[in-house]
Order: structure tokens, then sequence, then C-alpha cells
């Protein structure tokens, strides 16, 4: 007897485990993921700049970045460190708070509507006209000096009437219409203004009231005067505290920065690991900028400090001994070809900036203060850091010297990320504080795609402009997720009303309803005592599609995040467990149906859909509850609408049957308690086929219970309703058209035969004489007609005799004489 094992043979894998590549901006092509450092991964995101509320742009893009951070943790299974930066210094943010603020102080200013107030908003209205309107007009339309008011009305015409004009205005400024609507508020604003200041004095208890009407309304426009104004002026503090404490800016973004965590929180969107803000890291920045300066990267002018682009561009690299590297610097990794784009390059140096730069690709590192905007001390003098400068410290000061993924929209690639990456690698240091060079400062940039409506690209102007709480009150979250779901992260989406109604609510409620089933089949086993435990073909056949489509949803994530292909995976693994169920005829095997339902709710929380609390071997993905619906339990407030429910269909199937009531009249009662009295409840009971053994006797088509959002239910037994509504209506419609058919073709035999060729029949003087049947005999001016003639007029005659009979017979048939 042997006593030694037989040799184990090791198993082989049939099938290559696929690896994730993911879109690297860096290379435009799908690229191999590999971290630094095991399964650690340094993720850093450039977050929003707090100006205003967030918009569906924003939803687009942190949505998007959530959806693949989810992948990364929760299917993928890596560490991450998620790092966000909120801007808060931005020549925005300093714009709109300045104007926000000096709004603010001319309303606690003013106590009454006076005339000097109309002056100056009259004086503000022709400015805002010349100087913003006149941007998208053409040159014969510009008004001249003291001409506006006179052109006002004609420009208003034209814009409201031929839309080619309107179009062609805003191909010149795609702010033309934004402007056309503030100097339309701004205008009928003013003239009611000047009616009630010409019938009432200033001492009329309303006129502060009407005042900062007046001013509210013409908001944009005065805010534009105001702000030229205060910066021209000689001596700011006169406005308020001083339009220049960093303290107003700094109030304005906290307030924007709270509304837009809200947002994402509605939205579903994780927090950050760590969240940064510029205002934290500016002796940071100074320091950053002082070493650049140092390196030779950099230089000052005026106060001012710029990246060297041609310094940086080609220059050798440099490791952290000092010693000359055999690699080089490139400037502009992401979007060489934009080498040069003037409109971006400005663009990212902000409204504010005058750049003074020695060549026009250089970038502000940080910027000289000028009247009207806040300052923070530097060794160049008072000022404020650029915009490319801050992720760059914030993100090496959180994650080191360098990161595996950096991400943003599309629109930050240039000049915002390729200036970063500039910056960075210019100027690395580690923790230990040894700057040197670096050659790679990012592994793997992933930009997320731009987002239009209905085709166009969100502008105010085009007033398709739409923020995250407005679209919130439309659609749920986890719609709108869908919806991103179903385009590639990188793609370009364009968002539809058509395609939310459509394919993203098809989708949800094919998942909604599969999970609805499978739960009411668990339970009524459950309640039964009994599962099946067959496993044959059909069974095996399910099973294997669950492993197929395992493998499937695997690989199309790997494929660079491809969520479209992955919700097809999982919306045919429900079709093909929704026609298994179908063919099982009520004898599902429900361990199977289970399983399917635990791995496709999991996916689809792993992609962030799913509500409510998380239970392990849960089905489904959770109720979507509408905003501000809360989740605490009342037993009563639960149960009582189903008890009066059914104890009304007691006491209604009771009445019926002690009368001893038809069976039809029953059946009756029971869809009425289906269609009408459970839908608002939010349950369904779907009739099935086939005889189940009851302890005294057998029905037949035991009812399958179902809990479905109520909404969904009267929603989808409205839709029911009005198709069969519209099809009735279109036969009704459809036999009216036949009747009036016919009654048309009956009418021609309303005239007698023997009478058709006489008056009021025939026209008066056609024909002067007739014989005993009729037929003429002589035309109107006494000729004899011919015998041809008279053929003709009897054949008629005979075909009249025909129609007229069936008249007759019609007429009968109605109840007429």
């Amino acid at each position: 007897m042997s006593k030694q094992q037989p040799e184990w043979r090791p198993p082989t894998n049939a099938v290559e485990e696929p690896v994730l590549r993911v879109y690297n901006s860096l290379t435009r092509t799908k690229t191999l993921f590999v971290p630094q450092n095991g399964r650690h991964v340094k993720w850093y995101n450039c977050g929003p700049t707090v100006y205003d509320a967030s918009h569906m742009g924003h939803a687009r893009n942190y949505v998007t970045q959530d959806i693949i951070r989810r992948i990364f943790v929760d299917y993928f299974g890596y560490n991450v460190h998620f790092v966000m930066n909120i801007t808060d210094i931005d020549d925005k943010i300093i714009e709109r708070a300045r104007r926000t603020y000096l709004i603010q102080e001319l309303l606690s200013r003013t106590t009454s509507l006076t005339p000097m107030l109309l002056d100056q908003v009259r004086s503000s209205w022709v400015s805002y006209y010349r100087s913003q309107l006149s941007k998208g007009l053409p040159d014969e339309k510009k008004p001249a000096d003291g001409q506006e008011e006179r052109t006002w009305e004609g420009i208003l015409a034209l814009a409201d009437s031929d839309d080619a004009w309107r179009s062609a205005c805003i191909a010149r400024d795609e702010k033309f219409g934004m402007h056309l609507t503030s100097l339309r508020t701004t205008h009928k604003a003013l003239t009611d203004a000047s009616a009630y200041v010409s019938t009432h004095d200033l001492s009329d208890p309303n006129s502060q009231a009407e005042s900062h009407k007046l001013i509210e309304a013409s908001r944009d426009i005065l805010a534009l005067s105001l702000d030229a104004q205060a910066c021209s002026s000689p001596n700011l503090s006169s406005y308020g505290n001083s339009i220049t404490d960093p303290s107003i800016p700094r109030l304005h973004a906290s307030y924007w920065e709270a509304e837009f965590m809200k947002d994402m929180k509605r939205l579903h969107v994780l927090p950050p690991d760590t969240l940064t803000r510029v205002s934290d890291y500016v002796p940071e920045i100074v320091d950053f900028v002082k070493k650049l300066v140092e390196r030779g990267y950099a230089y000052e002018l005026e106060g001012s400090v710029y990246f060297d682009t041609r310094a940086f561009d080609n220059a050798r690299g440099h490791a952290s001994t000092g010693e000359e590297a055999e690699w080089r610097h490139v400037y502009l990794k992401l979007e060489p070809w934009s080498k040069g784009n003037r409109a971006l390059l400005q663009e990212g140096e902000g409204a504010l900036s005058q750049s003074s730069s020695r060549y026009e690709a250089d970038f502000a590192l940080w910027k000289a203060s000028k009247a009207g905007e806040p300052s923070w001390p530097s060794v160049w003098g008072p000022g404020r850091p650029g915009w490319h400068i801050e992720c760059s410290v914030m993100a090496s000061e959180v994650l080191g010297e360098n990161m595996d993924i950096h991400s943003g929209g599309s629109d930050l690639a240039f000049p915002h990320h390729d200036n970063e990456i500039a910056q960075s690698e210019a100027k690395t240091y580690t923790y230990d504080q040894a700057y040197h060079d670096c050659r790679q400062w990012v592994n793997y940039f992933l930009h997320t795609g731009h987002l239009h409506i209905e085709g166009l690209k969100m502008s105010k102007s085009l007033k398709n402009f739409i923020t995250i709480d407005e679209i919130l009150r439309k659609y749920t979250a986890r719609q709108l997720r869908l919806a991103f779901l179903l385009v590639l992260w990188n793609a370009k989406v364009d968002f539809h009303d058509s395609t939310m109604k459509g394919e993203v609510r098809t989708l949800e409620t094919t998942f909604d309803n599969f999970f609805a089933i499978v739960k009411a089949l668990d339970a009524q086993a459950a309640a039964d005592h009994k599962y099946r435990s067959v496993y044959k073909g059909p069974e095996r056949d399910l099973a294997d599609a669950l492993t197929h489509a395992q493998a499937t949803f695997r690989v199309t994530l790997c494929d660079s995040f491809n969520t479209p292909q992955a919700l097809d995976v999982l919306s045919k693994l429900v079709s093909r467990a929704n026609v298994y169920i179908t063919q099982a005829s009520g004898k599902a095997n429900v361990g199977v149906l289970e399983s399917i339902a635990q791995w496709v709710g999991k996916m689809l929380r792993m992609f962030g859909l799913g509500e409510g609390p998380q239970v392990e071997g849960m089905l489904g993905w959770g109720e979507s509850r509408p905003e501000g619906e809360t989740t605490s339990v009342d037993r009563e407030e639960i149960l009582m609408p189903y008890l009066r429910t059914f104890s009304s269909f007691r006491d209604n199937i009771r009445g019926l049957a002690m009368t001893q009531a038809p069976p039809n009249q029953v059946l009756e009662f029971c869809d009425k308690f289906r269609d009408t009295d459970m839908v608002p409840l939010g349950v369904a009971l779907d009739d099935q086929e086939g005889e189940y053994k009851l302890p005294m006797y057998y029905i037949y088509g035991r009812a399958l219970v179902k809990l479905v959002p109520a909404a969904t239910l009267m929603r989808l037994r409205d839709e029911k309703n009005a198709a069969a509504e519209a099809k009735m209506a279109k036969k009704a419609a459809a036999t009216e058209a036949e009747r009036e058919k016919r009654r048309a073709k009956l009418e021609k035999g309303k005239a007698p035969p023997e009478l058709m060729f006489k008056p009021p029949y025939t026209e008066q003087g056609v024909y002067g004489s007739w014989d005993d049947k009729g037929i003429p005999l002589t035309d109107g001016e006494g000729a004899e007609v011919t015998k041809s003639q008279r053929k003709k007029l009897t054949n008629k005659q005979e075909t009249q005799q025909k129609l007229h009979t069936e008249w007759k017979a019609w007429r009968q048939e109605e109840g007429g004489n």
C-alpha cells in the first residue's frame, strides 16, 4: 500500500484573464494600467471654481469621475487616495464677488426711488448697450452716441422676428441673447420706475421697495458699471469695508462651495478622501514659484511672475544629485497642436489678467493685484496665485513628487493641464524637500467628454443652461447617472429629453421589473414553504448565461471602463432570465434567479446606482425615492392604507355573495381591486396561467404579487388607458368617417327621379318642358331636346331611381321622412 500521495497536476486557465487598459490622454490610446505602488493609486482630480451654481457640465464631469473611481475601488479592488481641490481664488470669483458686494452696498444705501437712481440705471443701460450688446450687432446696426434709446425698439423687433438675423448676432457673440435679455429686463423696469416717479413723491411708503425692485431687475447691468467705477476710484475704501478685502471673495466662494457639495451629495457622488482649497496653500504656492525662478524656469515682471516656456521646452533634465540626465523636458505633452492658440491661452489667464509676459505662451504663476482686487503678500509684492500653479502645489503637497492619475474635463487639457505638467516637472520635490526635475509627473491623464444639450453647447445665451438643482427637479440622480453610463466616459454627451424619457426610463424599468418579479417569486416560495430544486437543461443554460455575463462584464470594464457595453451585458442577462421565467410557467428555480438578481444588483450599485441601505445578499438596487422623502418607519402609516383597501374589497365581495350576484360582477370588482385600488399603493397583481391547488378547491390564474413604485404603476396604468382611449377614438373616428362617406353617397339620391330635371333640383331655365316621366322635351329657349340627349337623360334618371330607392330605405332606417 502506497504511503505517498499521487502526483498533483496544477490546473491551467483555459481563458486568458483580461487586464485593465485605460484611455490615456498622454498617449491618445488605451494603455495598460500599472500603479506605481502595488494596488495603491494616487489620484488628483481638478475640482470646481466656485463662483456660481453648479450645472449639467459639472454633473457630467463629477458623476463620471465618481463612476470610474467606484469601478477602481469596488470592482478592481484598488486602494485609491482621491484628492480634489476647490478653486476659491480666481478672476471669476473675484469679479463676481465684487459685483455682488457692490450691488448689496447699493441696496443698503438706497432708501427711495429718486430721479438720480433712474439716471444711474439709464446711464448703465446705455453703457451696457454699447459695450456688450454691440459685440454681436452688425456694424450698420451699432448705435451712434446718444442714439441708443432710438435704435433699441428696432433691434428688439429684429431679434424677436428674424431668427436668421438673431443667429448671425449670436455667431458674432455667443452671449448676445443673454445681453439682450438683460437690456430688455432693465428697460422695462426703467419704464415702470419712471412712471412710478411721475405719480409718487419720495415720501411714499413703497418708494424704497420700488427702488430695490429696479436695482434687482437691473442687477447684471448695474454690476458692470458699478464695478468699473469702483476699480477706477482713487479711494477704494469708500466702498464699504473695502472691495480689496480677501474675505469678500472668500465668503462668496464658501457659499458656492457648500452649494456644490450639496449638489454632489444629491447626485450620490462620493466625497474626496482629501479636499484642498487654494486659499489654504498660498504660502506653499509662493515658495513653489520662488524655486521655479531660482531654477531659471520663471521670471518676474512688474510684480507678476511668469513661467518661461522657452527656457523649459527641450531643457535637459537634472537628477536629484544635480547631474544632467539624458532626457529633455517637453512643453505641451497633452495637446502640442494647440500651441499658439491665443483664445485658449487668454482664457487660461483669466478675465482680469493683462499679460505682460515676454512670450505669448508664457503663463502667470503669480499675478500682481490691481485696483479692486484682493491680495496676499509675496517677495514680488501683493498679488495672488495664477490658475495653473494651484493644482501643482496642492497635488504635490498631498501626493508627493508624482501621481498615478490626474483627471478633469476635456476642456482643461490645454492650457491648464499642459501648464500644470510643465511647472511640476520643472520643480518637483519629495517629502524630504529635495528639489529636482521630474520626467513624468502624471502617468495617466483621464479627460471626461464635453456635454451638449439637444445638440448645442450649453449656454445661458442659448437658453439651454441647466443647473443641477433644475435637472434634479425633473429627473432622479439614478436616471442622470444611467444617462452618463450609456455613453463612453471620454466621449461627448448629447443630452436629450427624449433619451431620458426613452432609453433611460426603459432601462430603469427593465431592471426594476426584474427585481420586483424575483422578489415576488422568492416571497411566494417562502410563503408556500416550497423552493424548487430542479436543476435541468433550462436552469443549467441560465446559470451558464450568468457565468458568461460575468466574464464579458469584466472584459468591458477592462476595456477602458466601457460602461455602455457593461450595461448591455446586464440588460441582456435580465432579458434571458425573463424568458426563463415565462417559459417556466410558475415553476421557476428561484435560486438561480436570485443569483442573477444579486449579481446584477451588486454591479448596478457598484456604478453608484444604488438607493437606500445595502445588505449582503440583497436583491435589487434599492428604490429610487423622490428628493426629501424620509425613510423613517411608521407601522400604522404604512399598513393602514393597505388594510383599508382590503377591508373595502372584502365588504364588496360579501355584499355580492349575499345578493347572489352573477360571477361577472365579482370579476369586475376583482379587476377594479387590481387596476384601481392597489396601484396607488405600489402593488402590482400579475395574473398567471395554470391551476393551483388550495385546501378546499382548485383555482386558475393565481396572481403574482409585486411591489413596484406607485408612481411607476400609475404611469404605466395611465399610459395603458391612454393607449386604449386613443385606439377607441381612432376606431370611432374611422366609423364616423365611413358613416359620413355613406351619407354623402346616399344624399345624392335625395331628388325623386321624376323631379330631378326640374327646379329646384336643376337650375331654373335649363329646360322648358317635360314629358309625364319628367324627361325634358325642350330646353329653356324652347328648342327641342335631341334624341341622343333624351337618351342620356333617361339613363341618368334610371340611375337616380336606384339611388333614390336606397336613399328612402336609409331615411327609413334612420327614422326620418
